[in-house]
């Protein structure tokens, strides 16, 4: 049986303690001080602070605050030994967990030296052992979150881009300990800008949509769910095609946490848009992608958790409300915007198209440019075809419609790089 990164860093933190409590301590740490790897001083703060109950390390940090990160971090720079520095981040971790206010030790010292917090730690992200990286990760992360300032913006850029990365292994055995560092950081707003600008979003929905087990579905739709807090997000964040997926996760899950967070990130979608007509655009969405169907079913079932009734009365009753306000054209754009084209009867509606056709120009031509774009990017069949026959019928309807297809077509070609544009290859 597979553990979860989660389940498997603890395990293994277990495993080393106690494989550390055998009798490499005094080992390591003399034979560290005899070859001057590390000083007398540090040999000295690292024995006590191994070997103290909580009542006596918290007095020992508090006399000894900027000793505790210079041990720590001469440590972690100067000891080779993977297992050496597997127990050290683990002694870390457990001070940092026992007092969250601990984190600012670390950034005391680093101010003193003009130096920064996160260089050594980041180091450690390069590492070839997984529970190196990982151990370092979560610490990064408490620092990040639980600190008084916030990450610098390189700094940041590096670390989120090293989580985005690690999603995208698909053996990766820690996956839900990177998840649970991005739970924590997308708490924090600043941090949840930096991480859509390193494509983020698009990072979370393409493992969404691979096969992932409930708990790696329940910690990336929780960290999309925190991003739908703000305002802005929430506005932005149908254009990675979240509803859909969204609704495809829900009509498979048996989970129940599953299926509240993503009930909770549809709520949002709804509720945290300033422009109400993006909450608009995201009900016509959702009842395309038959969530309406999805609540009936929810209905069904006795379900204990307030908090998902509540959000299925919430959701039926605007959901409802969109299909009586709902238009043959806003039904159209919205399953243009979704790329999930199918022959649902507006396409082969002569009587939409000589209403409607001219209406493809609106917004800079958007919808005009997005089914030009479904034609040259989609290998779905059903999509293609649809597609086709829709600039077809924007052709046949609207006078004007096969010169400002072919402008879109031109304007296209000349935006595209030279070679890109011609077939050729540059040297």
């Amino acid at each position: 049986m597979k553990l979860g990164g989660e389940k498997r860093l603890d395990i293994l933190c277990i495993h080393h303690k106690k494989e550390w409590s055998l009798d490499i301590s005094d080992r390591v740490l003399s034979r560290s001080l005899e070859s001057q790897m590390i000083s007398q001083e540090d040999y000295t703060f690292i024995v006590a602070f191994d070997n103290a109950d909580s009542a006596t390390r918290e007095s020992l940090l508090k006399d000894n605050r900027n000793q505790c990160a210079k041990t720590f971090l001469n440590l972690l720079g100067h000891v080779s030994k993977d297992q050496t520095i597997q127990y050290i981040l683990i002694m870390i971790d457990d001070m940092l967990q026992e007092d969250r206010s601990r984190v600012e030790i670390f950034r005391e010292h680093a101010a003193k030296k003009r130096e920064s917090v996160w260089g050594p730690f980041l180091n450690l992200l390069n590492r070839p052992d997984g529970f190196i990286m990982n151990m370092t990760s979560k610490i990064i992360a408490k620092i990040a979150c639980w600190s008084q300032e916030l990450m610098d913006r390189s700094d940041l850029h590096f670390y989120l881009t090293w989580l985005k990365d690690q999603l995208k292994q698909n053996t990766n055995e820690y996956m839900q300990s990177v998840a649970r560092c991005l739970q924590m950081m997308m708490r924090i707003d600043e941090y949840r800008f930096a991480f859509v600008a390193v494509d983020g979003i698009s990072t979370l929905l393409a493992v969404l949509s691979s096969r992932v087990n409930f708990q790696i579905q329940y910690q990336l739709i929780f960290c999309l769910w925190v991003l739908t807090f703000n305002p802005l997000l929430a506005e932005k964040m149908n254009k990675f095609n979240v509803i859909p997926i969204m609704a495809d996760i829900l009509s498979d899950s048996v989970k129940e946490k599953v299926t509240r967070i993503i009930l909770a990130v549809f709520r949002n979608l709804i509720e945290k848009p300033e422009d109400s007509q993006v909450s608009k655009e995201h009900c016509i969405a959702m009842v395309q992608c038959k969530v309406l169907k999805q609540l009936n079913i929810l209905e069904q079932r006795k379900l204990d958790d307030e908090d998902i009734v509540e959000d299925i009365d919430f959701l039926n009753e605007r959901l409802q409300a969109s299909v009586q306000d709902l238009s043959s054209f806003d039904e159209y754009a919205t399953e243009v915007k979704s790329g999930r084209l199918e022959w649902s009867p507006v396409h082969k509606s002569a009587k939409f198209w000589r209403e409607n056709a001219p209406r493809l120009n609106e917004k800079n031509y958007e919808l005009l440019r997005i089914l030009i774009h479904l034609l040259d990017t989609v290998k779905d069949p059903l999509v293609l075809s649809v597609a086709s026959f829709d600039i077809g019928e924007y052709v046949r309807h609207y006078p004007r419609g096969k010169q400002e297809y072919l402008g879109r077509q031109l304007e296209k070609e000349h935006t595209q790089p030279a070679s890109a544009a011609t077939g050729t290859v540059k040297s």
